[in-house]
């Protein structure tokens, strides 16, 4: 049996913390069941890519699960909704406190249903404050945790393209599930899960904000520059871009050997790691002169050699084709549903030797399993013909 075989998780998420979340049980073998309304959920076809309408991030968030449709706000729905819970361990939902209660997936109207059951659920803002209720995606938690500042330059905040604030949240709201599913089994009882995008963005951003709190440093962005080491910067070769990241006086020492300047590890202005941070303008400058008199392939190998962090700055189908991603399996070329087309859907985040994670389904259909959900359930042929002609599902 899979890791969480027999764990049931009913998910209610939308777009990305808590779909990802359940996504991530399902790769362990949870029974995951997406609830969709009837006529498809917004984050379905977020961007339509697939020949069947699917979005790139609908596929990647809700791999390994079924899909039931349901009408929430039906009587009937909502009897099946109360069946499931019966049934199910965790309920993954990313909504506000209010929808959750307007909707009887509060923690104590399911506790009441099965009190075993772990609500694992995602806000924007989290509990306790006064923007608790507001809606929100990854772009906030960017923004209000400081990153956003910090990054581009002085008189142009940038936002990452990617949503890391929305997966990161995910994967911690995941660990709190299975930690709350480990002490069910002491206790006997569930309990709830609680993350937010703020809090996530709030701990990855953490360090600066104690520098800043402690010490003062007011500091101000400055384009992909280290804050706090040298040469830590984008760097043009002269056939593409790459990232350095050096950092620690042994790498420091070797770097400034590799470019034919060790006389840089006496000058003042770079006697430690932070000292560097504050004169990382004229590090760069000199590695810069140094990566445009050779290709980026030259570059990354000497950098190898001297021990030295360093990778190519890929576009989005550099990324497909790079070697090393594709020889370790990093993209998995998986079926849509539906579709003859197949798409690079990224596996589990991390391997377990003896449970490994699985990909056991694409990411459904609308309403693909709706009929077998709800016959596991005990509606006959003729009860879900009923349901669908009402619409219910």
């Amino acid at each position: 049996m899979s890791l969480l075989g027999g764990i049931r998780v009913l998910d209610f998420g939308r777009f990305i913390a808590g779909p990802y979340c359940a996504a991530l049980l399902g790769d362990l073998g949870a029974d995951v069941i997406r609830v969709e309304r009837v006529d498809g959920g917004e984050d379905r076809y977020v961007p339509p890519v697939a020949d069947t309408g699917e979005g790139g991030l609908y596929l990647q968030m809700n791999r390994n699960k079924r899909c039931l449709t349901l009408d929430l706000a039906h009587d009937d729905g909502r009897r099946i909704v109360r069946q499931l819970v019966g049934t199910a361990d965790v309920v993954v939902a990313n909504l506000p406190p209010s929808t959750l209660k307007q909707l009887g997936l509060d923690y104590a109207t399911l506790e009441l249903l099965n009190p075993r059951i772990v609500l694992a659920t995602v806000t924007a803002y989290g509990p306790g404050g006064p923007y608790s209720e507001r809606p929100g995606f990854d772009s906030i938690g960017q923004a209000m945790s400081g990153a956003m500042f910090m990054s581009g330059l002085p008189d142009a905040p940038a936002r990452a393209a990617v949503p890391y604030v929305d997966v990161s949240t995910a994967q911690a709201l995941a660990m709190g599930t299975l930690a709350a599913l480990w002490s069910r089994e002491r206790s006997g009882h569930g309990q709830l899960v609680e993350g937010s995008l703020l809090r996530t963005s709030l701990v990855m951003g953490n360090s600066v904000l104690i520098e800043q709190a402690l010490k003062g440093p007011n500091r101000v962005p400055q384009g992909n520059r280290g804050f706090t080491a040298a040469p830590s910067d984008l760097f043009r070769a002269s056939d593409g871009w790459l990232v350095v990241a050096t950092i620690g006086q042994p790498m420091f020492e070797r770097w400034c050997k590799l470019i034919g300047q060790p006389e840089l590890v006496d000058d003042p202005r770079f006697a430690d790691d932070e000292q560097r941070g504050n004169h990382s303008q004229a590090i760069s400058e000199l590695m810069a002169a140094w990566c445009a008199e050779r290709s980026c392939s030259a570059v990354l190998q000497a950098l190898a050699a001297a021990k030295i962090p360093a990778a190519p700055v890929l576009s989005p189908q550099q990324a497909l084709d790079d070697p090393h991603i594709r020889a370790a399996d990093l993209l998995q070329q998986r079926p849509v549903t539906g579709s003859a087309q197949h798409a690079p859907i990224a596996p589990h985040p991390v391997d377990l030797s003896a449970d490994p994670a699985v990909f056991a389904r694409s990411a459904p259909a609308l309403g693909q399993h709706t009929d077998e959900i709800l016959a596991e359930l005990g509606y006959d042929a003729a009860a879900v013909a009923a349901l669908r002609a009402r619409r219910v599902v």
